[in-house]
């Protein structure tokens, strides 16, 4: 199966084993979100959400952005609809079945959120993706990205990756479950965090910074 597929395929089960997979679910998703919308200056208009799956960051974010726009962007039909249910009867929320790597929503947006989906692409692609969200968005408007990581270093990211399988183990995950997560890991690229920084320096915004990290799993945002 391709990416497409596998996420497709998982649609029904993917919330329910979130927090079995992402060890710091509540810090990663929950508190970091809150750390965000606590200080910016600015309440959002619209905001994407690339790779929004179910919608599960967006719920994030509805919570403090419950006037905003929210335009939910995925290649996995069956994961929106997903979404399509947790939203259902919100008008201020639209979907957009499509491959954010070809385009962005044709309309203006201040905030781009993503969660464990651009560590699919290539390096190259990233910085690509980074530089048209930062052509779009207005001065003072911002990217986070709530993502999957590598340690940057060979032998500890060996153990970044054993810890977590251990983790998974000793988790009540069905063997199935094991098995389509260990083959969807084929479809990873991770950088660092500190190469993703990098990067979205380079495509010049003005302040960037990781806000929450626990070994695989970082919170970077980017300011314009």
């Amino acid at each position: 199966m391709n990416i497409q597929e596998q996420f497709d395929f998982i649609a029904k089960e993917y919330d329910k084993n979130r927090k079995k997979f992402i060890p710091c679910f509540d810090d990663f998703y929950i508190n970091s979100t809150d750390f965000i919308l606590s200080n910016i200056s600015y309440k959002p208009k619209r905001i994407i959400d690339l790779g929004a799956g179910t919608g599960l960051l967006s719920a994030c974010w509805y919570k403090y952005c419950p006037n905003s726009e929210f335009v939910l962007i995925d290649i996995a039909e069956n994961m929106l609809d997903i979404a399509k249910e947790r939203f259902s009867g919100l008008d201020n929320v639209s979907y957009q079945t499509m491959d954010y790597i070809d385009k962005l929503p044709e309309k203006d947006f201040d905030t781009a959120i993503s969660a464990l989906s651009i560590h699919h692409l290539e390096d190259e692609s990233k910085k690509a993706l980074f530089s048209r969200i930062y052509d779009r968005l207005p001065t003072g408007g911002m990217l986070v990205n709530y993502d999957q990581f590598c340690a940057g270093e060979p032998e500890l990211n060996r153990w970044y990756d054993t810890y977590w399988e251990k983790q998974l183990d000793s988790s009540d995950l069905t063997e199935n479950d094991i098995e389509l997560w260990k083959e969807r890991r084929t479809w990873d690229k991770e950088c660092s965090v500190e190469k993703e920084v990098e990067m979205l320096k380079d495509c010049n915004f003005k302040s960037v910074k990781c806000i929450y990290s626990y070994r695989k799993f970082a919170v970077v945002m980017a300011i314009k």
